[in-house]
Order: structure tokens, then C-alpha cells, then sequence
């Protein structure tokens, strides 16, 4: 565990930068309907992929304006010349594959939201709850994140492993994964007991 300046007991993971405890308080566990924020998420986490949280963390900002505040149709609209640029710019991790895979993704994503309603209302139908939970922070993926990948990928989408897939899911409230003793633990479950899953 992590003490926090306040004295409250954290995620260990918190101990890595200072940075992380803003984000462990404010975002990391909450419920999230919002289509564009779980775009955003889901690409971010892509681009984590052998790289550590804290690395695109301290980037976000940058690949909010890189990626036009991830925005699916202007991404779905970009072009062989903007990645390119995209290469060229130090302020995001510069990887091809990583770069092409978002903006093939928000095509994708965009036919999913038409197919299904909603980008939130497809992923909350794969919520971990009750006896399917893991311990807090003891796995790296779980059968509901095996299943979205698998799904995602058929559906066409690149970079979405089963672990980047958890990873999204426990940063959005798709499971608590907050340690039982983390100040935060009941906080973030208060959040999802009074949360409606999006249909």
C-alpha cells in the first residue's frame, strides 16, 4: 500500500509519481458512460502497450491535440500524411502501428456505435460483478476482458489485447480494482452502486 500526504492508505501503484494519486483519487475505478471517454481510453491504453501508464500519462494532453480531442469522426477521417506528421511529433509516442490502429479504430468504433447504439453501452455489457470479480490487482486479465477482445478484434480493431482490454475496464468502473484497504475502494464502489449501465 501507498500513504498518501493525508495519511490515507492508497494503491501501491500510486507510490510511482505523484501524478498517479490525482488520477488514482479522481478517475481511476468510476463508472464512465461517455462514448468519447472510453474511446479515449481505450486508445491510450493501446498505446501503453509495453510502455508504463505513467509515460502516457504525462502525454495525454499532447494526444488529446494530436488526436483532435479524440474525436471518432475526425480521426476515422485521417489520412496517410497525418500519420506522418503524427511520426514526427515528440510530444506522443511515435509508433506506427500504434498511431494506425487508433485511427483505424475510431472507423471501427463508429460502426459499432451504429451497430449497437452506443460505444458504453457495448463495453458495460461486459461488467465484472459478484462472484466473477478477481481479487483487487491480483490478474492481468479476466474471461469478460478475454471475450471484448476477442469480440473487438473480430470487429476489425488493432491494439486490443486481452490485458490492454483490463486495463481499460479497471481504469472505467467495469470492475473495482481498488485494494479493499484503499481509501478509495468505497468511494469508487458507492460510484458503480449507483450507476446504470448505459442500453
Amino acid at each position: 500500500m501507498h500513504i498518501g500526504d493525508d495519511g490515507q492508505a492508497r494503491c501501491g501503484w500510486c507510490s510511482a509519481t505523484p501524478d498517479y494519486q490525482a488520477y488514482h483519487d479522481d478517475e481511476w475505478g468510476y463508472p464512465v458512460s461517455d462514448d468519447q471517454r472510453l474511446f479515449e481510453k481505450i486508445c491510450l491504453e493501446g498505446f501503453q502497450s509495453g510502455l508504463s501508464w505513467r509515460t502516457i500519462l504525462e502525454k495525454r494532453e499532447n494526444f488529446r491535440d494530436a488526436f483532435h480531442g479524440f474525436d471518432m469522426h475526425r480521426m476515422a477521417a485521417m489520412t496517410d500524411d497525418d500519420v506522418t506528421a503524427l511520426l514526427g511529433n515528440a510530444g506522443i509516442v511515435r509508433h506506427r502501428g500504434k498511431i494506425q490502429a487508433v485511427i483505424n479504430n475510431a472507423a471501427r468504433c463508429l460502426e459499432l456505435i451504429e451497430a449497437e447504439g452506443s460505444f458504453a453501452a457495448y463495453v458495460w455489457r461486459y461488467e465484472v460483478t459478484g462472484d466473477a470479480r478477481p481479487g483487487p490487482q491480483v490478474v492481468a486479465t479476466t474471461e469478460a476482458s478475454v471475450a471484448m477482445s476477442k469480440d473487438l478484434k473480430k470487429r476489425g480493431w488493432k491494439f486490443v489485447g486481452p490485458t490492454t482490454v483490463y486495463a481499460f475496464m479497471q481504469a472505467m468502473g467495469l470492475v473495482n480494482d481498488h485494494a479493499l484497504d484503499c481509501a478509495i475502494h468505497a468511494k469508487a464502489e458507492q460510484a458503480r452502486a449507483g450507476f446504470k449501465p448505459p442500453v
